[in-house]
């Protein structure tokens, strides 16, 4: 009897509390957005995985061997590629001429991307024109960039140098090692300058205008306005700037392959352009993911010295 009375009781519905409830449905709820987050972020990640997490962890199992890219076999041979990259003179002058277009490059685009932004951003007419005009150049491949100024140095200059009597004076800057940079540089300030002024231009729209009022009030003129006011809060905008110049010189690749193709010589050969030439051309598949793993260090290790330390600058308006 005893035991048939448990059983009764034990099917019967037990009363759930009003907080049992509440919880029970934030559980529920939880749980619903859980799912839903995990459905947008795992395409992304999955992306993120084979396009580079899982090329990065390749690159350097092959940078540990001699493989030359087309062999089935793939000797060890440890940090061999590692030593021999170190002790390489064509490394070292790909190293320092990366360094000195990444180094010019960030000082012209910033400088340059920063007056545009500042004179479109002071009421000039036709202000929308000159800021389609400047960004057009950022819709043109690089590749095709490259074709345009090696056309221009090559043909148009001189022939315009020419129709105004200076032909002795015609300058083919992608044919002398010593002007090879300056024309590399011409080309790429001509083609990005445009989209680094839209986000100065963001920025400086961004800027309270009462910031202004109350420096102007205190009797602050324009410069000092501009360098105590708007500079700081640009802050944001540099940091952007700064970092992705940084790191899209340090990739180059594109505009050499269509211009110079690393001449005259070895005088515009990039690091990127090295890594290329070694693995595809030279048939050297392993040191050139050496060289590749070389390049993913430098640029983590600038990105994050870079963002930590232009972050502690900016200031939130």
């Amino acid at each position: 009897m005893d035991i048939a009375l448990h059983k009764k009781r034990k099917k019967e519905a037990i009363p759930v509390s009003a907080g049992e409830s509440v919880h029970m449905e934030k559980g529920k709820t939880r749980k619903k957005e859980f799912y839903q987050y995990l459905t947008l972020v795992a395409p992304a990640f999955v992306i993120f995985t084979i396009g580079l997490i899982i090329p990065i962890v390749l690159a350097f199992r092959y940078s540990l061997t001699s493989w030359n890219g087309l062999t089935r076999e793939k000797p060890f041979v440890g940090l061999e590629n590692y030593i021999k990259m170190l002790k390489d003179p064509y490394v070292r002058s790909a190293w320092w001429f990366t360094i000195r277009f990444t180094f010019w490059n960030v000082l012209i685009q910033n400088f340059f991307a920063l007056l545009f932004a500042v004179i479109l951003d002071s009421g000039v007419r036709a202000k929308k024109w000159y800021r389609t005009i400047l960004f057009i150049p950022c819709l043109i491949s690089p590749l095709v960039t490259g074709f345009i100024w090696l056309r221009m140095y090559s043909n148009i200059l001189p022939a315009v140098l020419e129709f105004m009597g200076l032909s002795g004076s015609v300058i083919k800057l992608f044919g002398d090692q010593k002007t090879v940079l300056p024309g590399l540089l011409i080309a790429n300030n001509w083609q990005w300058i445009g989209y680094w002024m839209l986000i100065y231009l963001a920025g400086l729209q961004s800027v309270p205008a009462d910031l202004h009022e109350a420096a102007k009030i205190d009797g602050a003129n324009w410069v000092q306005r501009f360098r105590n006011v708007t500079i700081p809060m640009l802050a944001p905008a540099f940091t952007i700037c700064i970092v992705g110049i940084t790191t899209g010189s340090l990739k180059v690749y594109d505009l050499m392959v269509s211009s110079t193709q690393g001449g005259p010589g070895r005088a515009s050969t990039s690091i990127i352009y090295l890594i290329y030439d070694s693995a595809i051309n030279g048939r050297q598949y392993g040191y050139g993911s050496a060289l590749s793993i070389s390049l993913i260090f430098a640029l983590l290790i600038v990105a994050v010295i870079q963002v930590t330390v232009l972050k502690k600058r900016e200031v939130q308006a």
